[in-house]
């Protein structure tokens, strides 16, 4: 069975969307029939291109059965964006997952426990974003503190991903109230 990790497709996703700005941040959310045509509800590790431009990046879900993408400040900048401008969008599903930015105090934990070092890097990018994700998932900061020591003794214990984690909601905090999205179409 082939890894979820290396699924290629050779088909693109070609749409016209609508950046929208949320506080600091910057996302496209993808028409229904683009995220329709996705291989899952959850994250999908892809190629995009925005008015020419391509990145790789994870397109997250909202909750809703659709997805959304970030957009980091230089692609916002250098593309003169506004809130609400349509631009032209393709998508290709990746062959491999890019690595996840940690944060800082997670990437701290894992520091702090060397001995995971192997069995961080021995997980697939796709199960690292779960980790990652499933840390980022929550704005109470005691709860985060406790998901970081859980995933330190649940990968210590030779668990490789979070248990019974909704990979199909939005679980973005900044973005997100149960599970959805809440930013405008």
């Amino acid at each position: 069975m082939a890894d979820r990790s290396e699924v290629r497709s050779t088909e693109s996703i070609d749409c016209a969307a609508r950046v929208r700005r949320v506080g600091d941040r910057a996302i496209v959310r993808l028409p229904d029939e683009a995220s329709a045509q996705l291989p899952a509800r959850g994250q999908v590790a892809v190629t995009a291109t925005i008015d020419g431009n391509p990145f790789d990046t994870v397109v997250e879900p909202d909750g809703m059965r659709g997805h959304w993408l970030a957009l980091d400040e230089g692609l916002w900048r250098s593309l003169e964006l506004n809130d609400g401008d349509e631009v032209m969008l393709r998508l290709e599903v990746a062959g491999t997952w890019p690595e996840p930015d940690l944060p800082e105090d997670f990437d701290a934990a894992l520091a702090d426990a060397p001995d995971l070092a192997d069995v961080w890097q021995d997980i697939t990018p796709m199960a690292r974003w779960e980790w990652v994700r499933w840390v980022n998932a929550t704005r109470n900061q005691q709860t985060r503190e406790r998901r970081i020591e859980v995933s330190v003794a649940k990968l210590r214990s030779g668990k490789r991903r979070p248990c019974c984690f909704d990979l199909a909601s939005c679980t973005d905090p900044e973005l997100s109230k149960n599970g959805k999205l809440t930013t405008p179409v």
